[in-house]
């Protein structure tokens, strides 16, 4: 039986401590809501998302830490049927860091059996091997300039599927290097969808393109955050 808090070091132990009385049966979700997906090969489609309460990482340039702390416990049953009752063919579990709960799984499963496809959007700092196999999954590979790259799980590399996809999400030319280096290294590209963007506030979209085109790496896809450019970067529930 998975236990309900997952792979959380000793030093990220207090980030969590949310979690600790979530009981069987139910998750901490911070909103559920419909909108269109904003990153990923499915960018621009209309999609649910799921988003988890609580992470255990702390990113330099997060952009939801509103989630770190403030969730509402509900019934896996009643996130599901909140999921389905927008009738929409696409499910992004998302976070916070969703990985943490372990209902999560089971959840996904049962959209998975209710005929959705579904995404999960990780930090790839836990194992995805426990996910069902029929889920996209959407692992965000972190950068140095994060502050939270040693917390990469290199492991899953060998768990995830070719209709998986890699993120990553870029602050500074050095990011930029240290990304080039591991699709080498690892011949992510010949393996996986890889995806590059840039920190909202850090790297000017055009200073990506010409990284990108001049590192040769033509199976690397760049993607903007779509959602940041229909509405304002700190908007909720988009």
């Amino acid at each position: 039986m998975r236990t309900p808090l997952l792979d959380v070091p000793a030093e990220a132990a207090h980030r969590v401590v949310l979690l600790r009385d979530v009981p069987a049966g139910e998750l901490l979700v911070h909103e559920i809501y419909i909108s269109v997906q904003g990153e990923s090969t499915f960018a621009g489609l209309p999609c649910v998302f799921v988003r988890a309460s609580v992470c255990d990482s702390r990113c330099r340039w997060c952009d939801t830490p509103h989630a770190f702390n403030q969730g509402t416990r509900v019934t896996r049953a009643d996130v599901l049927a909140k999921a389905l009752s927008y009738n929409c063919p696409l499910v992004e579990i998302t976070g916070g860091e969703p990985l943490l709960q372990s209902e999560m799984f089971t959840l996904m499963t049962e959209l998975c059996d209710a005929g959705k496809t579904v995404l999960l959007e990780t930090s790839g700092a836990h194992s995805v091997a426990d996910v069902d196999p029929r889920v996209h999954v959407i692992m965000d590979l972190k950068c140095p300039d994060s502050g939270e790259s040693h917390r990469n799980r290199w492991a899953n590399l060998d768990v995830l599927k070719p209709t998986d996809q890699i993120k990553f999400v870029i602050a500074s030319r050095a990011d930029w290097d240290w990304v080039a280096n591991a699709i080498r290294t690892h011949k992510l590209d010949e393996r996986f969808t890889c995806l590059v963007s840039c920190v909202f506030t850090s790297v000017k979209p055009v200073e990506l393109v010409g990284w990108l085109l001049e590192s040769g790496l033509h199976r690397v896809r760049m993607q903007l955050q779509m959602h940041k450019y229909i509405w304002e970067p700190s908007t909720r529930g988009v």
